[in-house]
C-alpha cells in the first residue's frame, strides 16, 4: 500500500476487521515477518502497552529509538514522537497508527512564530521541551524532557540567559527548582492544565491518607498542595518505591495500568478535571490509538512518518545533546 487513497480504504476497512481475528496474534505474526519494534507511551490504551516491546516515557522512547535494531519502528503515541524516532533513526520506517495524533502543546508553537520569538530573544540558549516539532527542535540548542530538564538546565552556565519552551507550566517549575530566570514561550498541555483542584481536594478527604502525586506540566496551585511531582517514569518510580498505599495521580490517566502492574495491591485514583461528566483526564490524541489501527499499520506500513532531511540534521543536534548528558547523569 503507498498511496493516500489506498489508506483510506484501509481506514474505512477498520469498521470491518473481522471480529474473529486474534489481534495480539496478528500483530505478534507481522512484526516477526517485518522486524518490526512496537514502542508505546505510558499514556496508551492498556492493550497497546501490553502488546509493546517497549513502554516508557519520552525520554526512553528517544533513548530506545537512538539504539533499535529494526527495520520498522512503530511508534504507539502522538505524531512528535514519531518525528523524534525518526530523526535518531533516519534508516528506519516510522509508523504511528493515527496521523491525527497530534499534541495540544507541541501545537501551541508553530515553527514560524516560534522563530521569530527566538530571533526576539538573541544569545538565549534554546532550551525546549521534547513535546515539539521536527522544525522547532531544529531551533534548539537542546532538548530536554521532564526527566531530563532540571539536571541539563543546570548544566548550563550561571551567566547565560536561557529561552524555554514551550510548557510555561513545566518552565515556571524549573526555575523555581534550578533558581534560573528565564525567558518562557506561553504554551501548555491541554490535559495537565485541566484538573481541578477542588475535586483532588475533596479526594483526598475521602482518602486522607492517599498522596497526590503531579506531572510538573500542571499548574503551579495543583503543584503546591502535590505530595510529590515528577515525570512520568519519575511517578512511576516513586509508587513503587512509597510506603503509602493510596495515590491520587494528576497526570494522564494511561499511566494508572503500568502503575497497577508494579503495585497490584495498591489503589491508584486517577485525579479529575474540570469537567464534571469524567472521573479521570485522557489525552484525546493519545487515545486515537487503538489496537486495530497498530495491526493495519504494521499491515499496510502506514501512515509513515517523514522528515525533511534539512530539519533532520538540525534536530538531531539537541536530541543527541540531550542524550548525551543523560547518559552522563545515569538519567
Amino acid at each position: 500500500m503507498n498511496n493516500n487513497s489506498e489508506w483510506i480504504k484501509a481506514g474505512y476497512a477498520i469498521q470491518h476487521i473481522s471480529k474473529d481475528i486474534d489481534l495480539v496474534a496478528e500483530i505478534n505474526k507481522l512484526r516477526q515477518e517485518k522486524n518490526a519494534i512496537i514502542m508505546a507511551h505510558y499514556y496508551q490504551e492498556k492493550e497497546i502497552q501490553d502488546i509493546a516491546d517497549v513502554v516508557g516515557d519520552s525520554l526512553a522512547l528517544a533513548q530506545h529509538a537512538a539504539k533499535i535494531d529494526a527495520d520498522i519502528i512503530l511508534l504507539a503515541g502522538v505524531f512528535f514522537m514519531g518525528e523524534t524516532a525518526k530523526i535518531l533513526s533516519p534508516d528506519k520506517k516510522v509508523l504511528i497508527p493515527d496521523l491525527n495524533a497530534g499534541c495540544s502543546l507541541a501545537d501551541s508553537a508553530p515553527a514560524d512564530k516560534f522563530e521569530d520569538f527566538v530571533k526576539a530573544h538573541p544569545n538565549h540558549q534554546v532550551v525546549t521541551y521534547v513535546n515539539t516539532s521536527a522544525a522547532v527542535k531544529a531551533l534548539s540548542d537542546v532538548v530536554v524532557t521532564s526527566t531530563n530538564a532540571v539536571a541539563i538546565i543546570n548544566s548550563i552556565p550561571n551567566d547565560q540567559s536561557i529561552l524555554f519552551g514551550p510548557d510555561k507550566n513545566l518552565g515556571n517549575y524549573l526555575e523555581g527548582l534550578s533558581g534560573r530566570k528565564m525567558v518562557l514561550w506561553d504554551g501548555a498541555c491541554h490535559v495537565h492544565e485541566k484538573f481541578s483542584i477542588e475535586k483532588i481536594l475533596d479526594l483526598k478527604k475521602e482518602h486522607p491518607d492517599a498522596e497526590i502525586i503531579a506531572h510538573p506540566e500542571c499548574k503551579k496551585p495543583l503543584l503546591i498542595i502535590s505530595d510529590f511531582v515528577g515525570s512520568t517514569s519519575a511517578l512511576l518510580k516513586h509508587t513503587v518505591q512509597s510506603k503509602k498505599t493510596t495515590f491520587i495521580v494528576a497526570t494522564e490517566a494511561g499511566i494508572l495500568h503500568e502503575m497497577q502492574k508494579k503495585s497490584p495491591t495498591k489503589i491508584f485514583i486517577p485525579a479529575p478535571p474540570n469537567d464534571s461528566t469524567c472521573a479521570c483526564n485522557d489525552c484525546e490524541f493519545m487515545k486515537l490509538n487503538t489496537l486495530k489501527k497498530v495491526y493495519l499499520a504494521l499491515k499496510y506500513e502506514f501512515p509513515e512518518v517523514h522528515v525533511e532531511e534539512s530539519i533532520r540534521l538540525k534536530a538531531i543536534k539537541p536530541i543527541e545533546r540531550m542524550l548525551k548528558i543523560s547518559a552522563e547523569m545515569k538519567l
